[in-house]
């Protein structure tokens, strides 16, 4: 079993009980899905680039990664409706719990001039959004074979219903916020 999957269960839910007063376990916020999503206006010229993405998301998260397609056609940007766009990959039970043990010990210690993340960008239902300006934080990527440098967003869904308990939730885990000046 995942070793914050075992936090969760043992430390984690004690913890939001008593800081929420919580009448009942099922009322404590749950980690439901990390999506990582790739965006990539360079497909459309080459192809090949969205192929090297698909790859490197299948190798970070060991999941296989879906192509995304535009929706609608933008006569500015030569976009054509169902071209591929980029990729995305849905992380749920144990491999979720895997990638966020990965993505919070390893990944973020690695961002240049790394002091923590922003707690601003949550959508106010429990969600949080964060973007990696380059997939080579990940220790799974080899730099000598990287074709292109791209950043994906890696959302957090969690099942809490305000900001300030998803904000618990996530810091529990481990999760480095900084404090925001306002």
């Amino acid at each position: 079993m995942a070793r914050l999957k075992e936090k969760y269960k043992n430390e984690v839910v004690s913890m939001l009980m008593k800081e929420f007063s919580y009448k009942n376990v099922m009322q404590v916020p749950k980690l439901e899905k990390i999506v990582l999503n790739v965006g990539m206006g360079e497909a459309i010229e080459n192809i090949k680039l969205l192929d090297a993405a698909v790859k490197e998301l299948a190798t970070i998260t060991g999941q296989k990664s879906v192509i995304t397609r535009a929706s609608k056609s933008i006569a500015g940007f030569k976009l054509r409706k169902d071209m591929p766009v980029g990729c995305k990959v849905t992380l749920r039970g144990n491999m979720m719990f895997e990638f966020l043990d990965k993505f919070i010990s390893v990944a973020l210690p690695r961002i240049r001039d790394f002091r923590g993340i922003s707690s601003g960008s949550f959508d106010g239902r429990g969600n949080y959004a964060f973007g990696v300006k380059e997939q080579l934080i990940f220790p799974e990527i080899n730099h000598d074979k990287v074709e292109s440098i791209y950043g994906m967003d890696v959302i957090f869904v969690t099942s809490a219903r305000t900001n300030k308990e998803s904000m618990a939730l996530l810091g529990h885990f481990g999760m480095p916020f900084r404090e925001d000046k306002k």
